[in-house]
């Protein structure tokens, strides 16, 4: 099974909002042809995160960020 990461981008932010440091946060885009996911904060701010190899690892790297 191939995993859709922007699927999982998409069902990670309501999680992300309950957290300190992702309560504004906007959306996640993710770019597979340049391999990462931008956190994008309602302030304007767009943070470019490595999306990793698995979607495990996408999300601890999202996480780590704050």
């Amino acid at each position: 099974m191939v995993e859709d990461k922007q699927k999982i981008c998409d069902l990670l932010i309501p999680v992300l909002r309950e957290m300190n440091g992702f309560r504004h946060i906007l959306r996640l885009e993710y770019w597979g042809d340049r391999g990462l996911v931008y956190i994008i904060f309602a302030a304007g701010a767009q943070i470019p995160v490595d999306a990793g190899k698995t979607s495990a690892e996408m999300i601890r790297n999202i996480v780590k960020i704050r």
